[in-house]
């Protein structure tokens, strides 16, 4: 496993990360204990999960659970601010809930400290230096290690870092956005304000949620059991001409030079010199060992330029 350090920080973060969103729901508790362990048995040092994740909570209670001892083996990320009950009103930026939400985060994650804590997504009803101050004093206090910002655009990374500077405090370190071989619209638009800001990017949605791994192919209904073949929020998303037209063509490359997809789609984001760690979930410890594998796989100059000209159309998108 190789290991890239985190923006400005002293953190290092094995290349994979784990995503956890599927702990509490895909995941019951003994899933989670398996995919968990042996994770960290693999060298995945980065676990990152949220409040929401798993429904009002469970997914950061699971890994709680799971973790024990091998809790001080992790970099530990998770997340506020999108609305956290079903009413909606446990949410945001204002410092009354940083400040409530943190002390649940730890209370389900049975620790003392948050590595990596993001604000989910920018609060247009609070000004950023409210935040930030609640965020900078959380690192004072020991409760938080270092912190970044999550759906964040351009102007805002910009304006937040400009923000942290003019104050003296915390500054974020890494941007957690959406970007894949067919969702690059954060290339365009967010990249430029994260490399004038020192900020290490991670991504989310590598693989499209599973449309780069290969299993779906011209003329053909999707695998029976995948996250795409119901009808679900990410199959809205995903499925659609546009994207599967782009998954075909970048097929048809994978097969003409005898590649996996799954390497290729892993291998184009870590060529990127910003990219700090790749988050992918998985259920099955399979998963994570494909996971790793593609990790290893290098694409060469040609190949990498060949794939961001078959997939020039998708920085016009937007990330969702």
């Amino acid at each position: 496993m190789q290991y890239r350090k985190l923006g400005s920080s002293d953190i290092k973060l094995s290349v994979l990360g784990l995503g956890c969103n599927n702990f509490g729901q895909r995941a019951d508790i003994e899933t989670t204990r398996r995919v968990v362990h042996h994770a960290i048995d693999v060298g995945i040092n980065h676990f990152d999960t949220a409040d929401v994740y798993g429904g009002e909570g469970k997914s950061e209670d699971f890994l709680g659970q799971v973790l024990g001892p091998k809790r001080k083996n992790i970099i530990l990320a998770t997340k506020f601010g999108l609305p956290f009950d079903a009413a909606g009103t446990m949410k945001g930026g204002s410092r009354k809930y940083v400040m409530s939400a943190v002390e649940a985060s730890l209370k389900r994650l049975r620790t003392d400290t948050i590595d990596l804590y993001y604000h989910h997504k920018p609060d247009p009803t609070v000004p950023v230096e409210e935040t930030l101050r609640a965020l900078d004093d959380l690192v004072k206090q020991g409760k938080v290690r270092v912190i970044a910002n999550s759906n964040y655009d351009g102007a805002q990374i910009v304006d937040a870092d400009a923000t942290s500077k003019k104050l003296g405090i915390a500054r974020f370190v890494a941007a957690q956005d959406e970007l894949s071989l067919i969702k690059r619209g954060t290339e365009r638009d967010r990249f430029p304000a994260m490399q004038k800001c020192g900020l290490s990017f991670i991504p989310y949605f590598p693989l499209a949620s599973g449309l780069l791994t290969g299993k779906y192919r011209r003329n053909a209904p999707p695998p029976q059991g995948t996250r795409l073949a119901g009808k679900n929020r990410l199959s809205d998303v995903f499925w659609n001409e546009q994207n599967l037209n782009l998954v075909y063509q970048i097929g048809d490359f994978c097969d003409r030079r005898k590649l996996n997809m799954l390497d290729v789609a892993f291998a184009w984001l870590l060529a990127k010199p910003i990219v700090a760690s790749v988050i992918a979930g998985a259920v099955k410890t399979e998963q994570i060992d494909a996971n790793v594998k593609a990790c290893e796989f290098k694409l060469d100059a040609a190949d990498a330029a060949e794939l961001d000209k078959i997939t020039s159309g998708a920085l016009a998108s937007q990330p969702h």
